[in-house]
């Protein structure tokens, strides 16, 4: 493959070009991540039989010393390596390679709901902080008071949806409210709805008569400019259901820059991403029918709960996974929780049995 990149002809089509690109790209980093895997397990058993000769044959476990030291620093490595292999190995959906558009929307429960929705996106940016992605706020709706009522979030990176479909849900968040003088405990929720970001090797049809565009001035900061000029874009596209003829409208608003075409490009590749996923749930719906499945959780259901008092608790609806460590996790430590959906398979089914958090 990489042979064929270096023909005269080879950019003739961009297009054709780019798709290949993007598939020789995804096959090298399988084949360098096992390489690297592989490697490392090479140098460990190396390591073992240099840490065996310098014990002399000793078996006591109190043993020591600066090679059993550096045998369990190289196996911690090629264990971590080995299993993100497993990981992405579990991210062969459709579009699970792509980036990803994450938005949240603050429940019931004004102040408190919206300032744990300013939680929640903290929590994802630094997420996409520690795991390389690049990340970008192309919407936000301040709330009144405090926090937002509603953020859109861009991955931009390799397997970002993958990852992020874990995150589809209601989340639950119970503490002593700041937000309240009688130092009451309260229970609050904010929605995540995350979906692939196309690129420009993947064909949407957009029917132009269906789509209106509305321009406003933006607010919040970003100087002068935001609030004297109609930068800010509000796309609306009249939805219709292929199989039932159902219509739904699907809004869009961007405001990430002072550039009103550029919000316009970037609102119009969000429409293309949200009917992208649509589409792909349209073909898992009908594979989920012809194989009998039927899930029993679906967008729209709780499937988190972040317990701040009485004790410290996270814990997963899905995979029953639970963790004391509520601080690790409100600053983006999810690794773990997604990597036990995607073990399961990703299938959002609630795990039996697992015991409600009050």
């Amino acid at each position: 493959m990489q042979k064929k990149t270096e023909a005269p002809d080879f950019w003739n089509d961009p297009k054709a070009a780019e798709a290949f690109l993007k598939n020789l790209n995804g096959i090298k980093s399988w084949v360098s991540g096992f390489d690297k895997a592989f490697s490392e397990t090479e140098d460990l058993e190396v390591l073992y039989d240099f840490a065996k000769e310098s014990l002399g044959g000793q078996t006591d476990e109190t043993v020591s010393t600066e090679e059993t030291r550096e045998l369990e620093t190289e196996y911690g490595r090629a264990l971590d390596d080995i299993e993100a292999l497993e990981m992405r190995n579990m991210l062969g959906g459709e579009g699970d390679s792509l980036g990803a558009i994450l938005t949240i929307n603050s429940g019931a429960g004004g102040t408190e709901a919206n300032d744990w929705s300013a939680m929640l996106m903290r929590m994802y940016l630094r997420w996409g902080e520690r795991n390389g992605y690049k990340t970008t706020i192309t919407d936000q709706q301040e709330g009144d008071e405090a926090g937002i009522k509603s953020v859109t979030i861009e991955f931009e990176g390799d397997y970002a949806y993958g990852y992020l479909k874990a995150e589809n849900g209601v989340h639950r968040l119970v503490r002593i409210s700041p937000f309240n003088a009688q130092g009451k405990r309260q229970t609050t929720f904010s929605s995540v709805f995350v979906y692939p970001l196309v690129d420009d090797t993947i064909e949407v049809n957009v029917d132009p008569s269906r789509l209106s565009w509305d321009t406003f001035r933006a607010g919040g900061h970003g100087g002068q400019n935001v609030n004297k000029v109609e930068s800010g874009v509000r796309l609306r596209y009249l939805y219709q259901d292929p199989d039932t003829g159902k219509e739904e409208e699907i809004l869009i608003e961007n405001t990430e820059t002072r550039d009103q075409p550029k919000n316009r490009a970037k609102a119009l590749l969000l429409l293309k991403s949200r009917l992208y996923d649509l589409a792909m749930k349209k073909r898992q719906e009908e594979r989920d029918r012809l194989e009998g499945q039927k899930k029993r959780i679906e967008w729209g259901s709780q499937i988190r709960s972040y317990v701040l008092h009485p004790y410290k608790m996270v814990a997963d609806l899905r995979t029953g996974l639970k963790t004391a460590d509520t601080q690790g996790v409100l600053d983006g430590d999810l690794n773990e929780f997604m990597k036990r959906f995607l073990m399961q398979g990703g299938s959002g089914a609630i795990a039996e049995p697992i015991e409600d958090i009050d």
